[in-house]
């Protein structure tokens, strides 16, 4: 998995391409508590993303309770096969997807 991220003043904006899985999920989940004291705003652009597992479905959680203190989180640019995780598992319901 590839991780971008561009920081705009007190907005983060992360960039994931591959697979967010059990391998990846760690690497995502360190970049989060690297990145996000400071932050009010984080964007996950998953334009690239090509598919989610558990552990990554974990590590949004995690930033989602994070960021709901401090500002909070949008999920963007989700393909079908991402959308269709997130409806099945109730995520639709807690994240804001644009």
């Amino acid at each position: 998995m590839k991780i971008e991220k561009t920081l705009n003043g007190n907005e983060l904006t992360i960039a994931l391409e591959g697979r967010l899985d059990t391998v990846t999920a760690p690497e995502l989940e360190k970049e989060l508590k690297e990145s996000l004291p400071g932050v009010n705003t984080l964007t996950l652009d998953f334009a690239k993303l090509d598919y989610i597992s558990s552990a990554g479905l974990r590590v949004l959680l995690s930033a989602h309770k994070t960021m709901s203190k401090s500002g909070g989180m949008r999920v963007v640019n989700v393909n079908e096969m991402v959308m269709e995780v997130f409806e099945v598992t109730g995520f639709s319901d807690i994240l804001t997807l644009s």
